[in-house]
């Protein structure tokens, strides 16, 4: 479904997010693609700004969910899973990582940040993905360190448009999975998680728990382990891994 929506692209927007809920909000819920090669007011997750230089590639897809909110949680670890997908093409053999919910990095850098918003429209439920991927740039002002496509030996000639070509039917095949046989979005995720089995510190600002990734609950929760040896599941929230010293 998504494969095939169209795409509008802007040379400058505000914010694909912020045009995909404007549709929504107008009763059109798509799908569709929002592409932009330059944010003015690019956000990430808990309402953070994104920079977003020309050179790097800024979407959000639009669609109705059937499956309602349900559904709409595994999107994040689906759009990930796509992402990592595209990068190893853009990159062949690149150790592409998750960190939960929903960094896509290499060596503890963030290659692209997700953004899922959801609501309704007479009735039906619609997502709004936002994805922001580093291609030629490498943002210096974001929370943790950055790096990019090219920084990771991708073509100095790789376009926007190519690798949003790239993720269209990446990112289709990834979310019919997670919609038809999550468990198997939660293996392929698992497989790539960065952090398994080390400690971090994990949840809501205020109900933070230091412990050990020990894995993911079926609805794809962080499960940690505490020094007590009780274990916390936590569906929201941010995760710091903590550097062990050799």
């Amino acid at each position: 479904m998504i494969e095939t929506a169209p795409v509008y692209w802007f040379d400058e927007i505000d914010s694909t997010s912020e045009e995909a809920k404007r549709r929504a909000q107008r009763g059109d819920i798509g799908p569709v693609w929002i592409a932009a090669k330059s944010q003015t007011l690019g956000r990430g997750r808990l309402g953070r700004s994104w920079v977003s230089p020309v050179g790097n590639l800024y979407t959000t897809v639009l669609f109705p969910e059937p499956g309602g909110f349900e559904i709409a949680s595994r999107i994040p670890f689906a759009a990930a899973l796509a992402i990592r997908d595209i990068a190893r093409i853009a990159c062949p053999g690149l150790a592409v990582e998750l960190k939960w919910p929903n960094d896509v990095r290499v060596r503890g850098q963030k290659l692209c940040g997700i953004l899922t918003e959801t609501g309704t429209a007479n009735g039906v439920v619609w997502i709004a993905l936002g994805m922001g991927i580093n291609i030629a740039h490498a943002p210096s002002d974001l929370a943790q360190k950055a790096t990019s496509l090219r920084a990771e030996g991708a073509p100095e000639d790789i376009r926007v448009e190519t690798l949003l070509d790239h993720l269209r039917p990446a990112l289709s095949r990834r979310l019919l999975q997670a919609q038809e046989a999550f468990e198997t979005t939660l293996s392929d995720w698992m497989a790539a998680a960065e952090g398994l089995g080390k400690p971090m510190v994990a949840g809501p600002e205020g109900h933070r728990s230091e412990g050990v990734f020990q894995g993911l609950a079926n609805d794809g929760a962080l499960i940690l382990r505490l020094s007590d040896n009780s274990v916390r599941t936590i569906r929201a929230g941010e995760v710091d891994l903590i550097k062990q010293v050799r």
